[in-house]
C-alpha cells in the first residue's frame, strides 16, 4: 500500500480538475425559482387597465361572470350570489396563518374572505361567511385601501382573495385602484374553480397566483353536493385557463410563491375514487409539475348531519358508548353518507394515485414548528 507521502508526491503538481470525483452531483435551481418578481398589474399598459375598467361595468350590468348566467343587471337586482354592483360584502381581512406555507410564510397572507358565493355546497367549511352574507359593505376605493393597509401594517407577503368569484368586476376594479396608490404584493386568487372563462379573461393581467379547490368529479356529486349542474366540466376548463395566464408555481428564495398555480382538492368520506379521478386530469391534462395539495381538514359543517326534514321519530337510536338517545331524536340525518371526519387512509390513497399519476409537487406540513422553507 502506497505510504501518504508517495501518495501527495505523485499528485502535489497535478491540476486540481485531476483530483475531482468523476461524478458529481449539481445542485442547480429549478425553474421555479425567481431572483425577483415583479406583480402581473405593474406590467399592463394604462390603455389595458381602462379597457379592463369598462369590461368590469359592462359585466355587472349583464353578469355572466360564473356559470350560473344570471344575465342580471346587479345595479338594479342581484342574482344567485345575491351581492349586487357597486360594493362587496367583506366578512373578515386579516393577515392568515391557516393558509399553506408558501402564502402565509411568517408575517401571513392578507387574507379578504368575501361572504356569498355562487355555489351551495352543502359541507361548506365557511358556512357562516358563504351561506349567510354576514359581514359589512366595502365600494373597490375601500376594498383598495384595504389591501394598502395589510401591505404597510400587517407586512403580509400578498393579497389572497378568497371566494371572489362572485365579485370579479369590483376585485378588477379595487387591484387597479391599488396599483395607483402603492401596491406592490402578488394577488391570489382563492376561487371554488366555479368560474366562467370570461370572468378569468378579465382577471388575466392583474392574478399573480391562482388557487383553485377542484372538490367533487363526478356529476350526480356537484348535483347532490354542491347544488351545481356541470361544476366539473366548469372546473377543468377553468384550471386549465388559469395555468395557460400563469403556468406552474414559482418561488422567490425565501419560499414564498409569487406567480402560478397551486390547485387544492379537500378528499371527502368515501369520495377518495372522485379524487383519484381528479389527481389523473391534473396530471394528464395540466402539467405534472402542478403544484397539489391534498386536503385532510374535511369535517362536517353547515347542512351535514341535520335532522332530516319531516323524518320519522325512533326512540330506539343509540348514542356512542350504548347510551339511549334523547326522545324524540331522529334516525335519519342529511346526507349521512359525509357525516364523519375524513378517514386518513383515505387521505393516502388519493396522495399514491397522485404520485402514481406523475405529479410530484405536494403542499407538506412543516417537519418543526416553524414556517416551512
Amino acid at each position: 500500500m502506497p505510504s501518504a507521502l508517495s501518495w501527495f508526491r505523485r499528485t502535489a503538481f497535478l491540476p486540481p480538475c485531476a483530483l475531482r470525483p468523476l461524478q458529481r452531483d449539481l445542485h442547480l435551481a429549478p425553474p421555479w425559482l425567481l431572483d425577483d418578481y415583479i406583480p402581473r398589474y405593474h406590467l399592463i399598459s394604462s390603455i389595458d387597465a381602462a379597457k379592463k375598467r369598462s369590461e368590469a361595468y359592462a359585466h355587472l350590468r349583464e353578469c355572466n361572470l360564473c356559470p350560473r348566467l344570471c344575465g342580471v343587471n346587479r345595479y338594479e337586482k342581484t342574482g344567485v350570489c345575491l351581492i349586487g354592483a357597486e360594493t362587496v360584502k367583506v366578512n373578515t381581512i386579516a393577515p392568515h396563518f391557516g393558509e399553506e406555507p408558501c402564502f402565509q410564510g411568517h408575517n401571513g397572507s392578507g387574507s379578504v374572505f368575501f361572504s356569498g358565493c355562487n355555489l351551495r355546497c352543502v359541507f361548506c367549511q365557511n358556512h357562516d361567511i358563504a351561506h349567510q352574507r354576514n359581514g359589512f359593505d366595502l365600494s373597490p376605493e375601500q376594498l383598495a385601501e384595504w389591501y394598502i393597509k395589510l401591505q404597510e401594517v400587517g407586512r403580509v407577503h400578498n393579497i389572497n382573495l378568497v371566494t371572489p368569484e362572485h365579485v370579479v368586476p369590483q376585485v378588477v376594479l379595487s387591484i387597479l385602484h391599488a396599483r395607483e396608490m402603492g401596491l406592490r404584493l402578488p394577488i391570489i386568487y382563492n376561487t371554488s374553480s366555479f368560474d366562467s372563462l370570461e370572468s378569468l379573461k378579465l382577471l388575466d393581467g392583474l392574478v399573480d397566483i391562482y388557487l383553485p379547490d377542484f372538490k367533487v368529479w363526478s356529476d350526480s356529486t356537484s348535483k347532490r353536493l354542491l347544488k351545481a349542474d356541470n361544476y366539473t366540466e366548469t372546473a377543468m376548463e377553468s384550471i386549465k385557463a388559469m395555468h395557460a395566464q400563469v403556468g406552474d408555481l414559482c418561488f422567490t428564495a425565501d419560499g414564498i410563491a409569487k406567480k402560478g398555480v397551486l390547485v387544492r382538492h379537500l378528499v371527502m368520506p368515501g369520495k377518495e375514487d372522485e379524487g383519484k379521478e381528479i389527481v389523473n386530469w391534473i396530471a394528464e391534462n395540466v402539467s405534472k409539475d402542478t403544484m397539489v395539495h391534498i386536503m385532510e381538514q374535511y369535517f362536517p359543517r353547515a347542512h351535514v348531519g341535520k335532522p332530516r326534514r319531516g323524518g320519522s321519530k325512533d326512540e330506539g337510536v343509540v348514542e356512542p358508548g350504548g347510551v339511549p338517545a334523547p326522545e324524540g331524536t331522529k334516525a335519519k340525518i342529511r346526507y349521512e353518507d359525509i357525516n364523519r371526519p375524513v378517514d386518513l387512509s383515505e387521505v393516502v390513497s388519493v396522495r399514491k394515485a397522485a404520485e402514481k399519476a406523475g405529479l410530484w409537487r405536494f403542499v407538506e406540513a412543516a417537519k418543526h414548528g416553524g414556517f416551512n422553507i
